[in-house]
């Protein structure tokens, strides 16, 4: 076990730099844990999956158009790992899919889960991912959208110890629109490492979410957004709280091919640092090659401000609630890009929690 973990690249390589490679070896030797019988899901229609250390329990899930079946690798370092049995949601032609819910949950060592999403021209599904647990929980996912698509994804990392690492990659056709919005706020390390390929005309991708650090916690992102086609666009908007001596890192970039023309590219990375022992590394990344095109990027890192804090203590606020008050509103710049009413809830809820228990 402890072999497989440690050939993974080194955090010399740029692409790896922040990367807790040490947190995954001592995730992959967490001692087992129990289960536990809480199902996570929210209450919608749909397949309900739950996986318990990279596992379908039958008992517990309703697969509903979820299939269960081998799929291939990625050559990507952690992808690679996840090769061979996992589920796969294929949606026909102008179908729209129930929202899939998949609760993972890790006990102890490590466990690894591949999974594929392929929807046909103007299909339409969503998805919704639960982490909980202990361990190292680590996936790939592989998404196919075809012309005028639509996908929709929540992932909530709720895990308590341990370490989640997601590689994702995505194409999008003609048309087609992939909004992922991620939410870290549970105890456990993470790296969301992602590669998105917009390869038709005017397709549109959102991917961010927000990452919330306490204690010696370390989280990052590390997604590429390559534009091929004609009038994409992308947003990348990622937030990140730290706390104590936790770290967060923020790394996203976008590429725009010389065919690309009217390319709309914005990456947002806003780092909170809620003690000064804390730490958030930003590194946001353009390579343009097309000379008509519409390309931003912003990346601040600060503490709460002052002024902000002493008026709502002036109006009688304790200092920890007019700090949550203030970090929640930083928080849901990223939260409030989900669309379905129940699942932003949900996320605010669990950050909410982060904050209770952080401030």
């Amino acid at each position: 076990m402890t072999t497989a973990v440690l050939d993974l690249p080194s955090s010399r390589a740029e692409a790896w730099r922040w990367a807790d490679l040490g947190a995954l070896s001592a995730a992959a030797a967490l001692a087992p844990v129990a289960a536990g019988e809480g199902d996570h899901f929210l209450d919608m229609p749909g397949a309900r999956l739950v996986f318990v250390g990279g596992v379908l329990d039958d008992a517990r899930s309703d697969l509903g158009g979820v299939t269960i079946e081998a799929i291939g690798a990625s050559d990507h370092a952690l992808g690679a790992r996840a090769a061979g049995e996992g589920w796969a949601l294929r949606v026909d032609r102008q179908a729209v899919a129930y929202p899939v819910q998949i609760v993972h949950v890790a006990t102890g060592g490590e466990n690894h889960l591949p999974a594929t999403i392929v929807l046909a021209e103007d299909a339409v599904a969503q998805i919704v991912e639960t982490y909980v647990g202990a361990g190292w929980s680590n996936r790939f996912i592989r998404v196919e959208l075809a012309a005028s698509a639509r996908l929709m994804r929540a992932v909530r990392i709720v895990q308590a110890a341990g370490f989640v690492s997601l590689r994702e990659e995505a194409t999008l056709g003609a048309g087609a629109s992939l909004v992922t919005t991620f939410l870290g706020a549970g105890a456990a390390g993470s790296r969301i490492d992602a590669q998105i390929g917009i390869e038709g005309d005017a397709a549109f991708a959102e991917y961010g979410g927000a990452l919330l650090t306490a204690d010696t916690q370390q989280q990052e992102c590390a997604v590429r957004v390559r534009h091929d086609a004609v009038g994409g666009q992308s947003h990348q908007l990622w937030r990140a709280v730290a706390k104590d001596r936790s770290t967060a890192s923020l790394a996203a970039a976008v590429e725009v091919a010389r065919d690309a023309q009217k390319t709309d590219g914005e990456q947002s990375l806003r780092g909170l640092m809620l003690d000064r022992t804390a730490t958030v590394n930003l590194k946001p990344e353009l390579e343009i090659f097309a000379d008509d095109v519409k390309c931003a990027h912003g990346a601040t890192v600060g503490e709460l401000d002052a002024a902000a804090l002493f008026y709502m203590q002036s109006r009688g606020l304790p200092t920890p609630r007019a700090t949550a008050l203030l970090t929640r509103a930083f928080v849901a710049d990223a939260l409030g890009r989900i669309a379905n009413e129940m699942v932003r809830e949900a996320f605010e809820a669990d950050a909410d929690a982060w904050l209770a228990g952080a401030l």
